[in-house]
């Protein structure tokens, strides 16, 4: 696998991502990090000599949406359009990994960490008194990216 053939993932999440408001964009994030969650915990049992540090992952990613959630607690309404969005955005983000092993998905996982920190750092110019905060949920990403990078090699 060579490095064009990891997606975007803003892009190719842009069709859920672009259907809700800016002030429920965090949530929306959030959710997807649930979804990565489940990912992690998937290859825990698939590459069981990696278990304990994919579920130590899986549980970042658990963190990171428990985060964004205290920080953009979501109003009811945007609860409910996210609830609508989620499954056919984890369904599409799913598909990214469906032909691959799941070392070759944990590759792919290991760009998505680094798209997501990316992804709060982008965030920082709309809500920059929360700028630190959103400098955690980054470190926390690229920490899992780090993680994969060492079980890759």
């Amino acid at each position: 696998m060579d490095s064009s053939e990891i997606p975007n993932f803003g892009e190719l999440l842009a069709p859920y991502l672009s259907q809700v408001p800016a002030e429920a964009y965090p949530y929306m994030l959030s959710q997807l990090e649930r979804t990565a969650a489940a990912r992690y915990r998937y290859w825990a049992e698939e590459v069981s000599e990696h278990k304990a540090g994919l579920l130590a992952c899986a549980d970042s990613e658990d963190e990171i949406a428990n985060r964004v959630e205290a920080l953009f607690p979501p109003s009811e309404e945007h609860r409910e359009l996210v609830a609508n969005l989620i499954p056919a955005a984890k369904e599409t983000y799913y598909r990214v990994f469906t032909e691959y092993t799941a070392m070759e998905q944990m590759k792919i996982q290991e760009n998505a960490e680094r798209q997501g920190a990316n992804a709060w750092q982008a965030l920082k110019e709309a809500y920059p008194d929360k700028s630190s905060q959103l400098d955690e949920l980054s470190e926390i990403e690229l920490s899992s990216a780090q993680y994969l990078t060492t079980i890759l090699l």
